[in-house]
């Protein structure tokens, strides 16, 4: 049996190196937050105030992104052989959810106001308006190049990004009662970011799950590395094939490659071990390996689900 190269299972995750960039967005966060209470407290918004509970829910889940990758960051110990990397998938999950939840929300509050429209001060409401969307679109700066790196900086991209299309949403509702009067305009913008958040959670969600359930990366070929490994010389056939991802950026592989019986005899054994290792790291990126080389006569010992 061996091993691939890189395994330090108490490294800097995906999400992790961009740790910096998340306290940045859930500092921005919090003030929108404040800024947004007080606006809506001062205008008699409820659109502020909706909007204000959105961004809440959001640093929410900032936050515990933030906080994943500090677990993530822990050293393997113990019983937890990958450390805590995969609380960072944890965290987009919940992400996920959060975003589901505030979806339904805002479309629920939207039409409450549509049928009970309230009386707001669209002058003020534009001010803090426009606040939070440079606080916001300060954030998706901050965090768009760092949201393909992980699917928490992806969750915390969505989550800002989601809150910047609110803040222009207040902005719309504000010119429009201003300059018409029609005041059921807000309704009719909260219903429509409802509509617009719900794809963005269920396709987060679904990435999450698609990780935790322990399926093969989207962007893994299970029948070319098996072709691969099947084209090394002194390789008959390879068997019980597995790739997972314990966390974003931590790709992993486990293998039964059966080999000439003369290879554990002459010695030839820890060459194509590295010739195996070295068919990953070079073709499909997994650093991560594990490798069990078997005789030709073993697979009369295999368990008959073994495939």
């Amino acid at each position: 049996m061996g091993h691939g190269h890189g395994h330090d299972h108490g490294p800097v995750t995906a999400t992790g190196r961009h740790r910096g960039i998340l306290t940045a967005a859930l500092g921005i966060s919090i003030v929108i937050f404040l800024v947004e209470i007080a606006g809506a407290v001062l205008t008699g918004s409820l659109a502020l105030l909706a909007d204000a509970g959105h961004v809440l829910a959001d640093a929410g889940g900032v936050a515990l992104a933030l906080g994943a990758t500090l677990l993530a960051a822990r050293p393997a110990a113990g019983r937890r052989t990958f450390g805590w990397a995969r609380a960072e998938i944890l965290a987009a999950a919940v992400n996920g959810l959060v975003l589901a939840g505030m979806g339904v929300y805002v479309f629920i509050e939207g039409v409450r106001r549509l049928i009970e429209p309230a009386d707001v001060a669209p002058g003020g409401m534009a001010v803090f308006g426009v606040i939070g969307l440079i606080g916001n679109l300060i954030g998706v700066a901050l965090l768009y190049r760092a949201r393909a790196d992980s699917l928490n900086m992806r969750g915390a991209f969505l989550e800002v990004a989601t809150d910047t299309v609110t803040s222009v949403g207040v902005l719309v509702a504000a010119a429009i009662i201003a300059f018409t009067g029609f005041t059921r305009a807000d309704a009719i913008v909260s219903i429509l970011i409802g509509l617009i958040i719900a794809p963005r959670a269920v396709t987060l969600l679904r990435e999450a799950a698609h990780v935790l359930l322990e399926a093969a990366p989207a962007d893994v070929d299970l029948d070319a590395i098996r072709t691969h490994i099947t084209e090394l010389d002194h390789v008959h056939t390879v068997h019980d094939l597995h790739v997972h991802t314990v966390t974003s950026g931590l790709p992993v592989l486990t293998a039964h490659v059966v080999v000439d019986d003369s290879c554990f005899h002459d010695g030839h054994a820890p060459q194509l071990l590295d010739a195996l290792q070295e068919c990953l790291t070079g073709h499909f990126d997994v650093e991560h390996s594990t490798f069990q080389l078997e005789p030709a006569a073993h697979a009369g010992h295999e368990h008959a689900t073994h495939t």
